[in-house]
């Protein structure tokens, strides 16, 4: 999950603004209007990742993620920058995943589900890890 692929700077602004338009459709379906992007506490892992400081229209703010794991939404509180959302969610998508196995009835769709919550789990944690990832995003 960690690959580094060097893109170029148009294919890197195309990236990030597909994964900004479904990480957003994501939020809205959540009921989170995003009023303003923190560009400067954000990080973008392209192909991979995207994390987002975003302030919604309730003036309330929020860590999003999206790229190739499931967009998802934390409160601002959970992690003081991007690098510690890394590992905030990696810990939550393990449980979720915990959680998910332990109920009766799983289909084929719901364990598929558990395996990329894992995968994808595994993937944001050893991405926190990374020193070279983040010694320019400190």
């Amino acid at each position: 999950m960690t690959k580094q692929v060097n893109l170029t700077q148009e294919q890197l602004t195309q990236w990030v603004r597909e994964q900004f338009q479904k990480t957003t459709k994501f939020l809205a379906e959540e009921g989170i209007l995003v009023e303003e992007v923190v560009t400067q506490e954000s990080r973008y892992l392209a192909p991979v990742l995207a994390v987002w400081k975003v302030k919604a229209r309730d003036g309330k703010k929020y860590w999003a993620i999206g790229g190739d794991v499931p967009s998802d939404v934390f409160a601002l509180s959970v992690a003081k920058d991007a690098r510690e959302v890394l590992r905030y969610a990696s810990l939550h998508w393990q449980l979720k995943a915990e959680n998910l196995s332990r109920v009766e009835g799983r289909d084929k769709t719901r364990e598929d589900f558990i395996k990329l919550l894992v995968s994808r789990a595994q993937g944001l944690y050893q991405m926190s890890q990374e020193e070279g990832l983040w010694q320019n995003n400190a």
